[in-house]
């Protein structure tokens, strides 16, 4: 007799219930990559361009707010003021120190040859070593007789090897952290993309004409440009399944606690499957936010760099007593919207947007019409020295 395959109706479930967190960012452990990390670069397809770097080192400084504009032709909020939060990140002037050239292989981009400057910064070096202290400090010492035996021609060699058969041209640059009040003598130093040019000579040409040389970051970026912020989230050390995964708690009265997961899994496979939300480790981790808006790009030294035309005061971007757990911001800086990662005085990223945005909220152009410098330890009522001084009166305490 022919066996019919009857249909087994499953049982369905009242509510729709999707699983809690993403299994995109498993596993969730503590990075490696402290200081952040580029794993691409924007896509180099315009020839045309002048060849530019398409990332920067910043600092994160803290937050505040600002008072804008809003120019949305047709939005509800058309004409009207919004206030948002943004955050101010360091951003003091980086030094090319090198240049690597890659080709293409099947298997992906290889180091064909790398060229360094002849003269390198005691913080690049600090870098070389563990121990600096105790070091003979001769890092390159050897490398830099180059530039000087038979007239440069290895040096020379090199920079004619990678513009004749690399396509993908990177700087070494790296940040002067001494010019930050961070107490570390060790420079970041990382690999920057040069896209633009209309061949690899161009690209070569560029990088060896900013050898030693500062680069800004304005030179990177402009106002009202949307970039990746890269860098690694605040630590938050172990942590249960609610706070971890956000599933959601027990009842009240549930035996043995009530942040837990109910059912681990079935009896059979005997294990617990890797997609169960588990307690571990959270936050410290290495994370890229796409495009962030930029508001305002400041440069160091200048007293009225938070000034607007709705806003007059001369005042600079550091608030009243410094920005907290970080202190003053005495280099260039750069105002991006929202929130990013970190803690204060961690080390970012900046890249060019990989996909540049098309919307209106991305493509406006920001007015400020005023940014807030009162103290961030507290409730802030002042926004200058001046301003507390004229409204306090002469003090007893400064009476002689």
């Amino acid at each position: 007799p022919l066996l019919t395959s009857k249909k087994v109706k499953m049982s369905h479930r009242k509510f729709e219930a999707p699983r809690h967190g993403n299994l995109g960012f498993l596993p969730k452990k503590r990075t490696k990559h402290h200081s952040g990390r580029i794993r691409s670069f924007p896509k180099d397809a315009d020839a045309s361009a002048p060849p530019h770097l398409t990332a920067f080192r910043a600092y994160k400084a803290g937050m505040t707010h600002v008072v804008r504009g809003v120019d949305r032709p047709g939005a509800l909020m058309h004409k009207r003021e919004v206030v948002d939060a943004v955050t101010v990140l360091e951003t003091p002037p980086m030094v090319v120190v090198g240049v690597v050239g890659y080709v293409e292989t099947p298997r992906g981009l290889r180091t064909l040859t790398t060229v360094f400057a002849e003269h390198l910064s005691e913080e690049f070096k600090r870098r070389c070593y563990q121990n600096w202290y105790k070091s003979k400090k001769k890092a390159y010492t050897k490398y830099a007789k180059k530039y000087t035996d038979d007239g440069g021609k290895d040096i020379e060699h090199e920079l004619n090897r990678i513009a004749k058969f690399c396509t993908v041209v990177r700087v070494i640059a790296h940040s002067q952290v001494k010019k930050l009040n961070l107490r570390i003598k060790k420079a970041h130093i990382m690999e920057i993309q040069i896209n633009g040019g209309s061949d690899a000579k161009a690209k070569v040409d560029f990088a060896k004409s900013l050898f030693e040389k500062e680069i800004t970051v304005d030179s990177v970026f402009a106002k009202d440009e949307n970039l990746d912020v890269i860098g690694v989230t605040k630590g938050k050390g172990y942590e249960g399944v609610t706070t971890r995964w956000g599933v959601t708690r027990l009842p009240r009265k549930t035996h043995r606690g009530l942040r837990k997961v109910a059912c681990i899994g079935s009896w059979h496979p005997a294990r617990v499957s890797s997609t169960v939300p588990r307690a571990g480790q959270n936050g410290y981790f290495h994370r890229t936010e796409m495009n962030k808006k930029v508001y305002r790009i400041g440069k160091a030294g200048d007293k009225a760099s938070c000034q607007t035309e709705a806003d007059l005061t001369e005042k600079g971007i550091t608030p009243m007593g410094g920005y907290v757990r970080y202190g003053e911001v005495n280099e260039d800086w750069v105002m991006i919207k929202g929130a990013c990662v970190g803690v204060k005085k961690r080390p970012l990223i900046l890249r060019k947007s990989l996909h540049v945005p098309s919307s209106r909220k991305h493509t406006e152009a920001i007015d400020l019409k005023f940014i807030d410098t009162s103290s961030k330890l507290g409730h802030g009522r002042f926004q200058t020295a001046e301003e507390k001084a004229k409204f306090l009166g002469p003090l007893a305490s400064k009476q002689n």
